[in-house]
């Protein structure tokens, strides 16, 4: 596929599609989905595959993510880039409350480090912006910690287009998450903005949540049944083509899911598959 790669930061280059991890841990992001081996297999699999982004978050487990991640892939090959976040604290299943003081960051971002087994974290994403501290305090931290060398570049999780604007007068932002794909698009100007800088646009719930499939069923079952191809194929082979700058990371717990996942990036869309999905969210 054109495009495979995207330069994060411009200097960090990425297979386009990635693992997101969200599906290795348990419900509501809580405790264990299975056992540690079958994750740690999964995970192997992925870079097997080709997979040179895995994203992850220091509160998927809460911990339990980054230390599958270590225990499976360490020492990490030299193109594997590890994109982990932080700023947020999780009580329990689907519980979870924003955390964004400049010690707690810095807490936090030392606290991946050790889990994750390395010196330098390669993305480094602020999960939310704290309402009650000030933004510029939050980025301040994370510009202290990538001028220390322990972050490599830094990314921002659910933002409008006007908190990045803001926040790119200050640090260089290298990626952005929010959610994205074929029925939601209401981060469109985040999109745009992100394509405008050469920011990595990474979207989460990249297949919907399986909202696709109920809602857009009709087009996306005869794009699919065109390409011999499952609808979550046809979701992420149209986020990659629909711009450069989408990097999707699509999480799984199952092998089978994941090789699915993975071979979307050969499904090559005509322009009236594009027009038709292109539809779905007018």
């Amino acid at each position: 596929m054109a495009h495979s790669e995207f330069g994060i930061g411009g200097d960090l280059p990425v297979g386009r599609l990635g693992l997101g991890t969200g599906g290795l841990v348990g419900p509501g992001y809580w405790g264990p989905r299975g056992g540690r081996a079958e994750a740690r297999a999964l995970l192997r699999e992925a870079v097997a595959r080709g997979v040179t982004l895995i994203d992850t978050a220091d509160n998927y487990g809460p911990c339990l993510a980054e230390e599958l991640i270590a225990e499976a892939l360490y020492p990490y090959g030299d193109r594997l880039v590890i994109a982990t976040k932080g700023g947020v604290v999780r009580t329990g299943p689907d519980r979870w409350h924003v955390a964004g003081r400049p010690e707690r960051l810095r807490a936090m971002c030392e606290a991946s480090l050790r889990r994750l087994r390395v010196e330098r974290i390669g993305l480094y994403q602020l999960h939310r912006f704290d309402p009650a501290v000030p933004m510029a305090e939050q980025l301040g931290a994370l510009a202290e910690l990538r001028a220390e060398g322990k972050i490599r570049h830094i990314g921002l999780d659910t933002v409008t287009a006007g908190q990045l604007r803001q926040a790119l007068e200050s640090v260089p932002v290298a990626s952005v998450q929010n959610p994205y794909n074929l029925l939601d698009r209401s981060s469109a100007e985040v999109l745009a903005l992100c394509e405008e800088r050469g920011i990595a646009f990474l979207p989460y719930y990249p297949l919907g949540s399986g909202a696709l499939t109920r809602e857009g069923a009709a087009a996306v079952t005869a794009v699919a049944a065109a390409h011999r191809a499952g609808p979550g194929q046809i979701a992420l082979a149209w986020l990659l083509r629909h711009s450069p700058v989408l990097c999707p990371t699509p999480g799984t717990g199952s092998l089978v899911h994941l090789g699915e996942n993975l071979d979307a990036a050969a499904v090559e869309l005509t322009p009236r598959d594009v027009a038709l999905l292109d539809a779905l969210a007018g």
